[in-house]
């Protein structure tokens, strides 16, 4: 498909809106489809041949970010050839979906029970909760070492800021203080090549979901649609230390809604404004209030395992 690269229409979005950040947020899909109708059409599609995928996601002018992938999604099936990347109208984007059906995917750790001898425990080892659902700005109550975490989270949907937009679900998880991965609402975006996306990305391809923050690319963009719960697991290698030298860097392993986007990486510093912030061998774990209404629930660490 040809990119529509509308230069009136590209102009409009490229820049950051001083109104973004205090634009409304929607929590609910009954919520953002009375406000915007043309919601319900955001989401992922396969072709009904099998040989295509497409990820729609709404733009603050009303348009549609579509990004076509060959053989599947992102995940599951699509080959890692050159992603598509298009802005259209609503209308344009109906026609283009009549040979394609929607689906839903769903984290194959969704739900994962915490262990009989769980670190921390959801909610009580939380703070923050309320109904079973804990708002960004929580923290864990107690320190921790090495861990397996376990998380789910849900983006709202921010309209008025574009994906990419640091004001667009804003959040994250901050071991100890020092190693942020971000949280942030880029479904439908090139990650590996940010200059491909027909909308021009207002940050840095290392804000985005699943990135070590301003430090590492995930392997993947793994993102769903805002308003869907998604999952981290993670498995994070305490740093090691010798009286105050550091013999050991911290390790972590993470998996973006069941599938590995960063191995057993080696972090010899804190990510972002973490790097200047001493490390430690054990500490808390920080969901991020980045002034966006994210929110989590099933949280829990176990004892990492060899």
């Amino acid at each position: 498909m040809k990119k529509c690269l509308i230069i009136p229409l590209l102009a409009a979005l490229t820049a950051s809106s001083p109104a973004a950040k205090d634009s409304p947020a929607y929590t609910s899909i009954e919520e953002a489809t009375a406000a915007h109708p043309n919601f319900p059409m955001a989401g992922e599609y396969l072709s009904l041949d099998g040989k295509n995928a497409i990820q729609a996601s709404m733009l603050s002018n009303g348009s549609f970010l579509v990004a076509q992938y060959r053989k599947g999604l992102p995940g599951d099936g699509w080959d890692q050839s050159a992603i598509e990347s298009s802005i259209l109208p609503a209308d344009d984007l109906k026609a283009l979906l009549e040979d394609f059906r929607k689906v839903e995917r769903t984290s194959p750790t969704l739900g994962k029970p915490q262990p009989a001898d769980a670190l921390i425990r959801f909610p009580d080892d939380l703070s923050n909760v309320t109904a079973g659902i804990m708002a960004a700005g929580g923290k864990t109550l107690k320190d921790l070492g090495s861990f397996h975490m376990h998380l789910e989270f849900k983006l709202p949907f921010k309209p008025g800021a574009n994906p990419a937009s640091q004001h667009r679900g804003n959040s994250g998880v901050y071991i100890f203080n020092n190693y942020e991965i971000q949280i942030l609402d880029s479904f439908a975006l090139d990650y590996e090549h940010p200059e491909n996306n027909a909308l021009h990305p207002e940050s840095e391809n290392k804000q985005w979901c699943g990135a070590f923050y301003k430090t590492k690319l995930p392997d993947l963009n793994m993102s769903y649609p805002p308003l869907r719960w998604q999952t981290y697991d993670i498995d994070f290698t305490a740093p090691v230390f010798d009286g105050e030298a550091k013999v050991k860097n911290a390790r972590v392993t993470v998996r973006h809604n069941g599938v590995l986007i960063h191995n057993d990486v080696e972090l010899t510093a804190g990510t972002g404004s973490g790097a200047k912030k001493p490390q430690l061998a054990k500490g808390p774990v920080f969901f991020q209030n980045h002034a966006n209404p994210v929110v989590f629930r099933n949280v829990w660490a176990a004892e990492l395992k060899d």
